[in-house]
């Protein structure tokens, strides 16, 4: 088996990267989704039903469609990977990337629990939130990308703390934005 892992480690990469870059294209829309969603449950009717019913049908397809199968290929040719290179679990890098592998998976799960309501009309959530939980993916993107990248133990420590003040500044942004929101609606 590891003969043949090595033999095929570069496909094994290649499909790798292909489904994460698929998996985080998912994770990036599906609270877009999320958010045009509980802004139409807000909406009179009938702009109520006729875009609920469309947005219901466009975060099915995108999860089940996408989103769903790639994470689970992406996983599996992750662990492909790791197998074939066993050694890699002994450094910092990898097991912390493996942790943010973790948070991200967790993330998919919370996201697919706020999917299941909104696809039966129950909004606990408000855009405001969604617009925020956007961000989740994108801060483990950044994350994973630093640690694979750098490999040195200070390089992704400093990796990790650009992701904090990359945090930062876009909660700062999305108050920003929510100050003009409020003051003119269409923007």
């Amino acid at each position: 088996m590891e003969n043949i892992l090595a033999e095929y480690y570069n496909y094994i990469k290649s499909l790798h990267i292909i489904f994460v870059v698929t998996w985080f294209a998912g994770l990036f829309y599906i609270p877009r989704l999320f958010v045009y969603q509980i802004e139409a449950f807000h909406k009179p009717s009938p702009e109520k039903e006729i875009l609920g019913k469309q947005l219901k049908l466009m975060a099915k397809r995108l999860w089940f469609i996408i989103t769903w199968p790639s994470s689970i290929l992406a996983i599996i040719f992750g662990i492909l990977l790791v197998w074939s290179r066993l050694f890699y679990l002994t450094d910092a890098w990898m097991q912390v990337k493996l942790g943010f592998v973790l948070l991200l998976i967790v993330y998919q799960i919370q996201t697919h629990v706020y999917y299941k309501q909104l696809q039966k009309d129950i909004v606990k959530k408000s855009s405001s939130f969604m617009r925020i939980w956007n961000e989740g993916a994108t801060f483990i993107l950044f994350a994973v990308v630093f640690l694979v990248v750098l490999k040195n133990a200070l390089n992704w420590v400093f990796g990790v703390i650009g992701i904090v003040v990359l945090g930062i500044l876009i909660m700062l942004g999305f108050k920003i934005y929510k100050n003009i929101r409020a003051k003119n609606p269409n923007a």
